[in-house]
């Protein structure tokens, strides 16, 4: 029986029960009320197999497809599958319309690996590029462009020592399968960065990786080159925006990865939905979904993924994404948390969509600037950014600043890197550290380079306050 109660919470939807049929009145409530277990459908606790708390119309995924029973977070005995789609695409959505991430004039490059998470990002991204195409098909005045989209694969099998051929055929059957437009897929090996022969490239790549003996420093060493080439492809192709299928369960990692390592400083800078640090601009549209989520929904629609060989985590990360894991199987919302916890941090100044003009596309990037009180780019200082892992820097320490211009190359590399790359990835012997950084591609050591100058120019600013060697200080 329908309860009377105005506060009532229990999910019995007392105004759907005024009926005149009684017969039908008890069903109803039957239906809505109590799941296999006797469970309010609305309260903390599973549905069991009862009607999905969205739409109250239909079966949940739990009842429709018992084989993913037990994805998603507890989402399977929620939600039916059309409101479970609907629910993730929404987040996707909202993440990209309030961040001004993709506008009808950009040219937007898609980072796909075959996994779950870049899979959705994918066909995510081609559901508004084909309902902007049917807008634009119905328009008279066709005044709204319609934005491209271009897929990018980094072939790390020099690295890896595999054969990805396979899972690149594949991948390549996924990208053209997708309907119009056309979007074209780029693969690119990772030694590219370097602009050099391809046998040169491949032994310089080889050299710079085994110049580092710390496995973990090996491995943030590899992400590093790995967005080096997404950028490269970017820029060479003329693609203004760069999406990346990192989601809540990888930036749960990447928060905890980045605490042990002493990254704090710069951890606000990596968990945002906008870094703009980079020259093509890279967001996160996935920012908000979980990795459960995002396999439900693969099974579900039966979006083919592709397993390409990619080397097991270890060191600092491999034990960072077990203990993630266990979280995860103990409750699933930990990873929300987590991300909710660290994104109290505040954002930096590009971690928003850089302003061109007075389109009116900027709008949402504007709103959120005034939300986290960012300053204006002209008011800023110039800003240093690590040579390995191109974190943002604190100032200078003024007691290295007299190593840092007497000329000493190790000294200058030292400037110009973060804590956890000076201990994990650089070489402590000079001669090492000399030989580590002749193998950097140019990308990176020219932005070492504009950090230096960066600092002069700094030094120079305060020289008039500094002391000299023969002050005493009275």
């Amino acid at each position: 029986m329908a309860c009377s109660s105005g506060t009532c919470q229990s999910g019995c939807y007392k105004e759907e029960y005024s009926v005149n049929d009684e017969n039908k009145t008890q069903k109803l409530v039957k239906a809505n009320c109590e799941g296999s277990n006797g469970v309010s459908a609305r309260g903390g606790v599973a549905n069991g197999h009862g009607l999905c708390i969205k739409c109250k119309v239909n079966e949940t995924i739990a009842a429709t497809h018992p084989d993913v029973t037990g994805r998603g977070g507890g989402d399977s005995l929620r939600f039916c599958t059309d409101c479970f789609r609907s629910n993730l695409f929404g987040k996707f959505k909202f993440a990209v319309t309030s961040n001004g991430m993709i506008t009808p004039s950009d040219n937007v490059l898609v980072a796909f690996s075959g996994g779950t998470s870049s899979r959705v990002a994918l066909q995510f991204v081609h559901e508004m590029q084909f309902r902007a195409q049917k807008n634009f098909d119905a328009s008279r005045d066709r005044s709204l462009p319609v934005f491209g989209v271009g897929v990018a694969y980094i072939d790390e099998s020099t690295v890896l020592s595999n054969d990805s051929d396979r899972a690149i055929d594949e991948m390549n059957l996924i990208v053209s399968s997708l309907a119009p437009p056309a979007k074209h897929f780029h693969v690119v090996p990772t030694e590219n960065i370097y602009s050099v022969d391809s046998t040169a490239r491949r032994d310089r790549l080889s050299e710079l990786l085994n110049a580092v003996s710390d496995t973990t420093g090996k491995e943030d060493l590899l992400v590093q080159l790995r967005m080096l080439a997404l950028q490269k492809i970017a820029l060479e192709n003329g693609y203004t925006k760069l999406v990346l299928g990192t989601c809540t369960s990888r930036i749960a990692c990447h928060v905890l990865e980045a605490t042990v390592k002493g990254q704090g400083f710069s951890l606000a800078a990596d968990i945002q939905y906008v870094d703009a640090r980079w020259e093509t601009p890279v967001v996160l549209p996935l920012r908000d979904c979980l990795t459960e989520e995002l396999k439900m929904l693969c099974s579900l629609d039966s979006l083919k993924s592709v397993e390409a060989f990619q080397q097991p985590r270890s060191g600092i990360n491999g034990l960072i994404s077990s203990f993630v894991n266990i979280l995860r199987e103990e409750n699933p919302s930990r990873e929300s948390t987590i991300v909710r916890t660290a994104g109290k941090l505040t954002p930096f100044c590009f971690n928003r969509i850089p302003e061109v003009g007075n389109d009116n596309s900027h709008l949402a990037s504007q709103r959120r600037q005034k939300k986290y009180n960012l300053k204006p780019n002209e008011s800023l200082p110039p800003k240093s950014f690590c040579l390995v892992c191109n974190s943002p820097l604190k100032k200078p320490d003024d007691t290295n600043l007299d190593e840092f211009y007497n000329g000493k190359t190790s000294a200058q590399i030292y400037m110009v890197a973060c804590s956890s790359c000076q201990y994990q990835i650089l070489p402590k012997e000079p001669s090492s550290l000399e030989f580590f950084y002749s193998r950097l591609p140019q990308s990176m050591t020219a932005l070492a380079k504009d950090n230096l100058n960066n600092q002069k120019l700094l030094r120079n600013q305060i020289q008039d306050c500094l002391l000299s060697d023969s002050d005493d200080g009275t």
